[in-house]
């Protein structure tokens, strides 16, 4: 090793000890071109200093020595040159290696995902296959509901996006909510929503247009970060890196890569192979009402049920009332030209006023039918660099209206995870500690995504076995035209109900323990 000349020895100590001071108080904090100048004057103390025991490491295979911080998500890196007049000369490259994630899929879990890894200064990706998608969908699967945890996510992530999606929205839970026998309109149990969310100081369930929210959002994280005409149909990871093909062909490599991409998500079936969803049993009807009931200042949604069928309506603002009609049948069938008005007046004829006057009062052309698909549980959600969110691990049934919002969570447990794992000065390269990380994410999540999950399918097939009342007479009609005297399992369930629902309800608006 080359020594210095014998005058510079006494300069380069000193700036040794004012580097090696500046590492313990955490060096990230100084500016940049002062490092710079430290680092350029005396080439022999930044190599001391670098081989010292400050909060570095050597990167035998790259050549290179990391200079990193403690608690600092940012890397600066020094390339030793060639010797001359007796010392060495450093070019410091300054590099500040953010965090990259790579997300696939530009719906609802994918942007507010990426809306906080952006006010977190992550580099971050988003790759949609078509924005006209994301924005039209809304329209096809109504309004969504948005619970206190949700709404309190959204808030703590970027208060004034979450200040547009209130005003935009409709609140329902300062009203009666529940549900209620589909033939007599009869209540069957009640919801308290108002007081739950004042005692802990969250805001109030509300229901927003799809395409009214995935704009706020979209608007928020920038389509600068979101790349539209960009579906992602591949990915490959290593030690270092993950990369998505894109279907034109493209690359873009990142340190975790997410798949927001939906129940048909291409990166699930890229991690566990294709496997198909599965037919809830039910087709649903959506259709938006131009109609003012009478009783709006009071109700907020309900859900009637009946024998194989059940009929969700909600306020959503602006003199509209949003309802889903879900039958039971096989999947795949079709309705004439014009006819699923028709239809529905047929299936839900002898249901109570409430129902039918809202079939009656919604145009042809604002009614859209869906056949209803979830997935079975699985209890890893990635592997190595990847992970999935949202539909792309859980797709449920929408009847109790959580998908969204179970979306949201998911993406506010990781964005926890990833803050951590900067937080703590981890190796974006080391594979092992990003897998590590994003599983537990995943554990965290498991117990409360397949709860829901469990719930929304038991809901539906209860009603396959839904006979209120007691029958006196035989037949198809039999259900809907006997007397409406109660049976005695009924009132057994709706006292059981009455007591283990606000219980239920208030573990889904406290958001699993964020709150």
């Amino acid at each position: 090793m080359l020594t210095p000349a014998p005058k510079m020895v006494q300069k380069q100590r000193q700036t040794f000890i004012y580097l090696h001071l500046m590492c313990k108080k955490q060096a990230r904090k100084a500016k940049s071109d002062q490092l710079f100048s430290f680092l350029i004057k005396s080439p022999m103390a930044t190599f001391h200093c670098l081989s010292s025991s400050c909060y570095h490491y050597k990167n035998c295979n790259t050549g290179f020595v990391d200079f990193r911080f403690k608690r600092s998500s940012y890397v600066v890196r020094c390339e030793r040159g060639s010797c001359f007049n007796q010392g060495y000369s450093c070019v410091e490259r300054d590099e500040k290696r953010r965090l990259r994630i790579l997300i696939a899929g530009g719906g609802i879990g994918g942007l507010v995902l990426a809306l906080a890894a952006k006010h977190r200064g992550y580099d971050v990706k988003v790759f949609e296959k078509d924005l006209s998608a994301v924005r039209g969908e809304g329209r096809h699967r109504g309004p969504i509901q948005l619970l206190s945890s949700a709404l309190a996510v959204l808030q703590a992530i970027d208060g004034n996006v979450a200040k547009q999606i209130m005003e935009a929205g409709c609140v329902t839970g300062d009203r009666i909510n529940g549900v209620a026998d589909g033939v007599s309109g009869k209540w069957f149990i009640k919801f308290n929503l108002l007081n739950h969310a004042m005692k802990r100081g969250l805001p109030v369930t509300s229901v927003i247009c799809r395409m009214a929210l995935q704009d706020i959002l979209l608007n928020g994280v920038g389509l600068d970060i979101v790349r539209n005409k960009s579906k992602v149909v591949d990915f490959m990871q290593d030690s270092n890196k993950v990369t998505v093909i894109l279907e034109d062909g493209q690359h873009y490599d990142g340190d975790v890569l997410v798949g927001a991409d939906g129940i048909w998500s291409k990166v699930r079936s890229k991690l566990f192979g294709q496997e198909d969803a599965k037919y809830s049993d039910y087709t649903c009807y959506s259709g938006l009402a131009n109609f003012v009931p009478p009783y709006v200042d009071s109700i907020g949604y309900r859900v009637f049920l009946g024998l194989n069928q059940y009929f969700v309506a909600s306020d959503v603002g602006n003199g509209k009332i949003q309802w889903y009609a879900f039958h039971k049948e096989p999947p795949n069938n079709t309705d004439p030209p014009r006819g699923k008005k028709k239809r529905l007046l047929n299936l839900f004829g002898q249901w109570c006023k409430e129902v039918v006057e809202l079939i009656s009062e919604t145009q042809e052309d604002m009614i859209l039918r869906r056949d209803i698909y979830d997935r079975d549980m699985i209890y890893t959600w990635g592997i190595g660099r990847v992970t999935l969110l949202g539909d792309a691990a859980h797709p449920m049934q929408p009847n109790l209206g959580q998908g969204g919002c179970m979306a949201i969570e998911d993406c506010y447990q990781l964005i926890l995870e990833l803050d951590k794992f900067v937080k703590n000065g981890l190796d974006f390269q080391q594979s092992n500690e990003i897998s590590t990380m994003l599983r537990r994410y995943e554990k965290k999540r498991m117990f409360r995504v397949n709860t829901v999950h469990a719930a929304s399918r038991m809901a539906s097939k209860a009603l396959t076995a839904y006979r209120p009342y007691m029958e006196f007479g035989s037949g198809s009609l039999s259900y809907k035209s006997s007397p409406k005297i109660t049976k005695p399992s009924v009132l057994v369930v709706r006292a059981f109900l009455q007591i283990f629902m606000p219980q239920f309800m208030i573990w889904m608006m406290a958001g699993h323990g964020f709150w």
